[in-house]
């Protein structure tokens, strides 16, 4: 049995074929079947120790943004994509697997391509609320096709289409509680914000809590994870903002979060700031941590605002739009929900009723399934 995997180069995509690639891994071995072989076709590995550690060969191929504005790189990686459709021809033809499973995004077009050039069976996953591109072109002649929102059937065949929630990886499923606040130097009587936005990092989001950190710091410690390219900026105006104040070692900054801090952070928080991105969001729900989740305006498709305002109906966050986003209202609504449990509780209901934990379970049968089919 052959696998391929592809999907964008973000963590968005990634993680959540590895979280499928580790269900397949379990799936093969608790029915004692012939161990399959995984590969994943993108322009970068992303984590080559994900990779490694489950067993997935990774073959490059180049791919091209369409970007929605003008911009001469447009022109060149219209080439760049012509590049990568050719050379994942070949490499799905060498590799010719039983089934290809999409993430969609840019980085997913020439191996798709090449996979229905081939007739092979497709899979593919939807992790936000509003279709990209790439799937919405896939799903068109996809075999089967998983989404993380019930907002985005819409968009596609009801008849191949499930509802099975985002996968998150197992790792991240259980916070870590024991040796959390030793690690990350915290307190355990001072209430903890976690603010995430993504690997990335966000610009708007970082600097309205540093013009809120003076007003944070008196009642709650922050662990913040800027972004590494954002990392010694934020870290050089924090420090200066904070020069004069009592409780300025209750600010903990972070570029980055590796998986074990993610979850000792998230195991000592008691509120999450995030972006909309879906894997965020279904990550903090399998968490059932209260959330204030501030979509980027200017997403494609405007998907993190119909992610954000998806799982704020569940009642699981309150949202604020980047335009309302200001240093008196964030810390105003920190302040209520803090404050009131009833708020937390329902927040929390709200998450559990949300999460999906068997998602990486229900798109790996499904990938199974149709990858023994074709074998036949």
């Amino acid at each position: 049995m052959k696998i391929v995997f592809t999907g964008g180069g973000t963590g968005g995509h990634f993680y959540p074929i590895i979280a499928v690639a580790e269900e397949i891994r379990a799936i093969v071995k608790e029915n004692k079947l012939l161990e399959p072989k995984l590969y994943y076709i993108a322009p970068n590995k992303f984590d080559v120790r994900a990779l490694y550690e489950n067993n997935i060969k990774f073959k490059k191929s180049p791919a091209g943004k369409v970007r929605r504005y003008f911009s001469i790189l447009n022109f060149f990686d219209i080439f760049k994509t012509g590049i990568g459709i050719i050379k994942t021809i070949f490499q799905i033809f060498m590799i010719y697997p039983d089934v290809v499973f999409s993430k969609g995004g840019y980085a997913s077009f020439p191996t798709v391509f090449a996979a229905k050039f081939f007739r092979i069976p497709v899979i593919i996953h939807e992790s936000d609320a509003a279709p990209g591109k790439a799937n919405l072109w896939a799903g068109k002649f996809a075999k089967k096709i998983a989404v993380s929102f019930p907002e985005a059937i819409e968009y596609f065949d009801k008849d191949k289409t499930a509802y099975t929630g985002n996968p998150v990886r197992k790792d991240i499923y259980h916070l870590a509680y024991e040796g959390a606040y030793e690690f990350l130097k915290l307190e355990k009587e001072i209430p903890t914000i976690l603010i995430m936005g993504g690997s990335q990092g966000s610009q708007k989001i970082n600097n309205t809590i540093m013009e809120a950190l003076p007003m944070l710091v008196e009642k709650y410690q922050i662990i913040h994870q800027t972004g590494e390219k954002n990392f010694e900026e934020i870290k050089s105006t924090a420090r200066t903002i904070l020069e004069n104040s009592k409780n300025n070692y209750r600010y903990k900054i972070f570029g980055y979060l590796n998986t074990l801090a993610i979850r000792m952070a998230a195991g000592a928080a008691n509120i999450v700031i995030s972006r909309a991105g879906a894997s965020a969001i279904f990550e903090i729900a399998i968490w059932k941590i209260p959330s204030i989740i501030v979509p980027i305006t200017d997403s494609n498709g405007d998907h993190q605002r119909k992610n954000a305002f998806a799982y704020a109906r569940a009642g699981a966050c309150i949202v604020i739009e980047e335009i309302n986003l200001s240093p008196n209202l964030l810390v105003s609504e920190i302040n209520r929900i803090m404050e009131d449990s009833m708020i937390k509780e329902r927040m929390k209901k709200g998450a559990e009723n949300f999460s999906k934990p068997s998602a990486a379970r229900k798109i790996a049968e499904g990938i199974i399934t149709v990858a023994l089919k074709h074998e036949e």
